[in-house]
């Protein structure tokens, strides 16, 4: 295995069991500074090995990414890599063409890049992981093939890197090991981005090669696209669901609340990732409430791609990307809504709010708009009126990157929590400069074959850190109850592994939900506690 501090890009392309070791990872603060809070990575299997890519880091990411068989299968591979490589610059249609060349052609390789990504700090700043790692290789192997002065390089001196089935698995498992946060961007002095290096690499693998994660592809965009919905429920599930919803709502706030579906004409048709119906109903719940309370003229549409807003080709293929953005655009066209809100999803907000944009002729337009601004109108209007003290426990608030860092919606969700959070405090660093939780670009949803273990010590190790920080003050007594709230879904199920992960909740009390969760809680018109947690604790 390669020291550390010798590893270069080169070394990507040469024969290694495993290139480097995960065992010096940033140190966590109190308490899990103490010894025994913390397990160590597992063995990689040997069927692992055998099949897969685990030469990188031990880790996969991707379990379509298999070992070929014969050495024509290996050229193959290899020349699917460079054919798709070749057209990342040559694809007019690419969205991102112009700011990808900037970072091609200007990365002075100062570094600084590498102090605000997340995951290299949290790997214990390993060279495999800095921002222009990745970069540098698909640098090298581009101008390897696709440049004069490469060619030549490569002819008369030698190569820069070997190109074999190891170095571009091994490249295309490195485009996973980064969320896409862009906080390499906003602090770039040049102002690139090195996240694009790794959208184009695993476009490459997704468009040219037919090679993504399963749970991103084929039980993702695939299924949402043949279903309606990312979750695979088909319409009567769906409706049957709302019934349930309703029934809930009652049960726990003793109202009535009705949710309207397909309602013609509305000014809001409101859409979810569709996780949030299986794994936190309380939160779509929590928006029927507040809308009704505040007298908002809303709809759900029963269309799968109507209610989901989930779009996972933006993570990875640019072609799927579009397919799904389309046809959402087509079911509120077709309902006559005047605008489309997303919830509590951030990718959902970059999908439709931005990248959509680009897709959809102005014709099929249709305005969409973020939740956030709309909930703090409605709270600062008077129209949803709180008691604070229903909320009296420590409360911090993660950021999603793509509602702030690359939305700019930054102030109006903080200006909820002051008027209902009394001991709301701010994370470190926070706003714009937060860290991704870690599960952003995919990651909260892939665990095969044991991903989950780098999402959970390794991408999200600093925002696992960041809470600690927040609640400092009372973190070691269990009778708090302490509160993350992240308004976004993927954010939240990877809050939700990492306290699972660290046990956090058992031993400390760490909770999480959304926003709209503790507005709800919070309503001066509602008696019982909305949140699960608070029903047999006394505040």
């Amino acid at each position: 295995m390669m020291k550390e501090k010798d590893l270069r890009p080169k070394e990507l392309g040469r024969p290694a069991e495993q290139l480097i070791h995960l065992d010096q990872l940033m140190p966590l603060s109190f308490p899990y500074d103490q010894p025994g809070m913390e397990t160590d990575f597992p063995a990689v299997k040997p069927e692992w090995q055998e099949k897969y890519c685990t030469s990188l880091d031990g880790c996969v990411a991707i379990d379509t990414l298999t070992r070929p068989k014969t050495e024509e299968e290996e050229k193959e591979f290899i020349q699917q890599f460079l054919s798709g490589l070749g057209k990342v610059f040559s694809d007019a249609n690419n969205s991102v063409l112009q700011p990808l060349k900037l970072s091609f052609e200007y990365c002075a390789k100062c570094n600084t890049c590498s102090d605000a990504c997340h995951v290299y700090k949290g790997s214990g700043e390993n060279e495999l992981y800095r921002p222009i790692f990745r970069s540098d290789v698909f640098r090298k192997i581009f101008n390897q093939y696709f440049t004069s002065g490469g060619k030549l390089k490569k002819k008369f001196i030698g190569a820069d890197i070997e190109v074999n089935w190891e170095t571009v698995a091994r490249l295309g498992e490195l485009a996973y090991r980064c969320n896409l946060c862009r906080r390499c961007a906003q602090t770039c002095p040049l102002g690139l981005d090195n996240s694009l290096f790794a959208k184009e690499i695993r476009k490459i693998f997704s468009q040219e090669m037919g090679i993504a994660p399963t749970p991103l592809h084929a039980k993702g965009t695939m299924l949402q696209l043949k279903t309606g919905s990312s979750t695979g429920i088909g319409k009567a599930a769906f409706l049957d669901m709302i019934e349930f919803l309703e029934e809930d709502i009652e049960d726990r706030i003793g109202r009535k609340v009705k949710i309207p579906i397909d309602k013609e004409g509305a000014d809001i048709l409101l859409s979810h990732n569709a996780g949030e119906f299986v794994a936190w109903p309380e939160n779509p719940a929590a928006f029927a409430i507040l809308f009704e309370e505040a007298g908002v003229d809303w709809t759900l549409s029963s269309e799968m791609l109507g209610y989901d807003s989930v779009n996972y080709g933006i993570w990875y293929d640019d072609a799927q990307a579009k397919k799904v953005a389309l046809k959402q655009m087509k079911v509120a066209k077709e309902l006559g809504v005047k605008r489309m809100v997303i919830g509590e999803c951030g990718h959902a907000h970059k999908a439709l709010g931005v990248v959509a944009d680009r897709y959809v002729y102005p014709e099929e337009k249709i305005p969409v708009e973020s939740w956030i601004p709309i909930m703090w109108e409605l709270v600062r209007t008077g129209r949803l009126r709180f008691d604070p003290e229903k909320n009296n426990f420590p409360v911090t608030l993660h950021d999603p990157c793509n509602m702030v860092r690359q939305m700019g919606i930054v102030q109006p969700q903080r200006n909820i929590l002051k008027v209902i959070a009394p001991q709301f405090r701010e994370m470190t660093p926070h706003g714009v400069d937060n860290y991704c939780c870690g599960g952003g670009s995919g990651f909260a949803i892939m665990s095969s074959p044991n991903f989950g273990q780098f999402r959970d010590k390794v991408s999200a190790r600093m925002k696992f850190d960041q809470i600690l920080r927040a609640f400092s003050d009372t973190i070691i007594d269990k009778s708090i109850p302490k509160y993350v709230c992240a308004p976004c879904s993927n954010c939240k199920g990877t809050i939700r592994e990492i306290l699972s992960h660290y046990q956090a909740t058992d031993k400390f009390n760490v909770r999480y939900g959304g926003l709209v969760d503790l507005m709800v809680n919070g309503l001066a018109s509602i008696d019982k506690p909305y949140l699960e947690f608070l029903s047999d604790q006394q505040i």
